[in-house]
C-alpha cells in the first residue's frame, strides 16, 4: 500500500506507522501512515459499493466538520485502484467515549430532507434525493429500499405484508404538529463510531468528543438515537442530558421503534437471515403500537 500512496500523493515522505488505533475502531483493512510529517488514517475495501460508501463518508465528514461542535476527522482523499477503494483522512488518537455526555449539535439551516450525495450505512447505499416531507423521505428513501432488498435477496414475503400495514399507519405517529425540522445527522450513530480524542493535558470535563464513519443526511433528530438504544451501553445520564436539550415529543417511543426498524433491516441485508425473527417481531410490535 505504501508505494500506491506515494504515487497517489506524489510524495516519498511516507512511512507506515502500523495499525495504531485500528483495533479500537474495528477496521481490519486500515492502517496509519506518516505522510509529509502528518499522521493519516487509510481505509481500504474491495467489496462492491465501497467507493460509493467512501465518497458519501467524505462528504458526511466535511459537513459534520463545518458544524464545529463535535470533532470529526478531516477527510483528505478518496481514490481507487483496480477493485480496491481507498479513503485517506486525518488520524486522531481516540479512546472509547464517556457515555454520559451529551452536547447540542447545530448546523446550517436547510428546509428539505436528504443530502448532497448518496451515503452508505455499511455497504448498502441510500437514496438521499431531497424531499420536502420527512415521512415521505423516511418511508420511501430508507425503509422501502431495505424491505425491497430483503424480499429480493431472501424471498421473505412476510415483511411485505407487514410493511403494507405499517405504511398506512405511520401518519398516526408522524403527525403534522410535530414540526420536524431537518437536522444534520451522523446516520450510523452508535458507540463504535464515537470516541474521545486522547489529550493527556485535559480533564475529563474538558475532553473533546469525536465522531467518525458517518452516513450523514438531513433528517429527524430522533433517528440518531435509534442505534444507541438498540446497542445499549450508554448511561441514562446521556439520554437525560440529551433530552434536556431536545425534549421528548409525544409519540417518541413509538417513532423510536420505527427508526430502529431501518437498522434491523439493514442488519438482515448485511448479515443474513439471523435477523429475520427480530425484524418480524419488531414489525409486528410497530403495527400494534401504531394502532393504539
Amino acid at each position: 500500500m505504501e508505494d500506491l500512496l506515494k504515487e497517489e500523493f506524489g510524495s516519498n515522505e511516507l512511512r507506515s506507522i502500523g495499525n495504531a488505533g485500528v483495533k479500537r475502531r474495528a477496521k481490519r483493512n486500515a492502517n496509519v501512515f506518516s505522510l509529509n510529517g502528518e499522521k493519516v488514517f487509510v481505509k481500504c475495501n474491495a467489496l462492491k459499493g465501497s467507493r460509493t460508501m467512501y465518497e458519501g463518508e467524505y462528504v458526511s465528514l466535511t459537513k459534520l466538520g463545518h458544524v464545529n461542535v463535535v470533532k470529526a476527522p478531516k477527510p483528505i482523499k478518496v481514490f481507487g485502484r483496480g477493485d480496491n477503494s481507498f479513503f485517506v483522512m486525518e488520524y486522531l488518537e481516540i479512546n472509547p467515549v464517556i457515555k454520559n455526555a451529551a452536547r447540542r449539535r447545530t448546523s446550517q439551516f436547510v428546509d428539505k430532507f436528504g443530502f448532497d450525495v448518496s451515503t452508505s450505512c455499511g455497504l448498502v447505499s441510500t437514496n438521499n434525493e431531497w424531499v420536502d416531507d420527512w415521512l415521505t423521505f423516511y418511508a420511501r428513501n430508507r425503509l422501502k429500499p431495505q424491505i425491497d432488498l430483503v424480499v429480493s435477496t431472501f424471498q421473505d414475503r412476510k415483511v411485505t405484508s407487514f410493511w403494507s400495514g405499517i405504511e398506512r399507519l405511520l401518519p398516526k405517529i408522524f403527525t403534522d404538529d410535530l414540526n420536524i425540522i431537518p437536522s444534520l445527522l451522523h446516520g450510523d450513530f452508535w458507540e463504535g463510531n464515537i470516541g474521545e480524542i486522547v489529550n493527556t493535558g485535559k480533564t475529563e470535563a474538558e475532553s473533546q468528543l469525536c465522531i467518525f464513519d458517518p452516513a450523514s443526511f438531513y433528517g429527524h433528530s430522533e433517528f440518531d438515537l435509534a442505534l444507541l438504544h438498540l446497542h445499549g451501553g450508554f448511561h441514562s445520564e446521556f439520554f437525560e442530558a440529551y433530552h434536556n436539550i431536545l425534549p421528548k415529543l409525544p409519540g417518541f417511543e413509538k417513532r423510536l421503534k420505527v427508526y430502529m426498524l431501518f437498522h434491523i433491516l439493514n442488519g438482515w441485508n448485511h448479515f443474513g437471515s439471523g435477523f429475520q425473527t427480530s425484524t418480524i417481531a419488531l414489525m409486528k410490535e410497530i403495527s400494534d403500537v401504531c394502532q393504539t
